[in-house]
């Protein structure tokens, strides 16, 4: 079994072709987000076309209702601020929510799963799996 955390870059593919969480994942999978994720989709909502907006929020629903969603709590407030020293240290830059997200996997002994994972290369500790 994979103990998976789904980046929002993931759940946005899969929307654009029209498949499934169940396209991507194996029986056995735990699958998670994290809050940020859903932050970041709900973004999605708010900024989608009018003819769109509706589908586009059912989708939305259909992730957080079927998946774990993992709060920022103060395991996952640590490994942030490890992270973004880190990435302050070596002088590469990262994005503040794929930093929430690779703390979040970190915190819940999760790899995550990515269309991107550049965003995440070179992090200490943080597991990546590209979609």
């Amino acid at each position: 079994m994979s103990r998976l955390l789904l980046d929002t870059t993931v759940l946005i593919d899969l929307e654009r072709t029209g498949h499934d969480l169940d396209s991507i994942l194996l029986d056995e999978d735990d699958a998670a987000v994290s809050v940020v994720t859903v932050a970041e989709l709900e973004v999605g909502v708010d900024l989608a076309s009018v003819e769109h907006r509706e589908d586009r929020r059912r989708y939305v629903r259909e992730v957080i209702d079927n998946v774990l969603v993992l709060p920022y709590d103060v395991e996952t407030a640590h490994g942030h601020a490890v992270l973004l020293a880190h990435a302050r240290r070596t002088g590469r830059p990262r994005g503040r929510h794929d930093l929430i997200v690779a703390a979040t996997a970190l915190a819940s002994g999760r790899t995550i799963l990515s269309a991107d994972t550049t965003a995440f290369s070179d992090l200490p500790g943080v597991l990546v799996y590209e979609s």
